[in-house]
């Protein structure tokens, strides 16, 4: 047996998702893109809020800031919860979109929700192609891409001391296809050398 037939055979009996094809339209690393003005980003007291205030309270929202919340901790914030109003926040939003993958391989369509934080001139959605948005329905035949934006900034002042943004892709129904379960990773990616080269966009496997 061939290595690719080989491939396509324990992808199938272990995931169920719909055969090689599929596979193929999936990009296998997260990449993540950072923006800062080069200056030191003191360490202190933080919060954690979406840019959305609809997602505040969420359990799914919950999910996407402990990722957040584990990273930042890492680098030496302490985490503030409940209502205390912190002068650091980190403003967190999370995109999906979906495009569908044919028999061949090629996928046609494509949705691209962007986080705008252009705060440096630099926005934040992801990439898209042609096609129009298609809703994410969770079947193995759909491509979603999750993107999880962060912000770092003064609540005083909306100063924004840094900036960022990774994305991935994963095949519709798997846990990484939602976007909590993709938050790990995309945090862990986003954070990997925090702050990062301002403007270099890095693959994280």
């Amino acid at each position: 047996m061939s290595k690719f037939a080989s491939r396509c055979a324990a992808l199938l009996a272990l995931a169920a998702l719909g055969g090689c094809a599929a596979d193929q339209g999936v990009q296998r690393y997260a990449t993540a893109t950072s923006f800062h003005l080069g200056q030191l980003i003191a360490r202190g007291e933080i919060a954690i809020e979406p840019a959305a205030a609809g997602d505040s309270g969420s359990l799914e929202f919950g999910q996407i800031a402990a990722s957040v919340e584990r990273e930042l901790a890492r680098l030496g914030w302490n985490v503030v919860h409940g209502n205390a109003r912190s002068e650091q926040v980190a403003v967190i939003r999370v995109d999906q979109s979906a495009h569908l993958v044919q028999g061949s391989g090629f996928s046609i369509g494509v949705g691209v929700g962007g986080a705008d934080y252009g705060r440096y001139g630099h926005g934040g959605g992801v990439a898209g192609g042609v096609g129009a948005t298609i809703p994410i329905t969770g079947q193995p035949n759909q491509v979603v891409a999750t993107q999880l934006a962060v912000r770092i900034q003064r609540r005083s002042d909306a100063t924004v001391a840094w900036e960022g943004h990774a994305e991935m892709e994963a095949l519709g129904g798997t846990p990484l296809a939602s976007r909590a379960g993709a938050a790990d990773r995309l945090a862990a990616a986003l954070f990997q050398d925090f702050p990062g080269e301002s403007g270099r966009t890095i693959r994280v496997r």
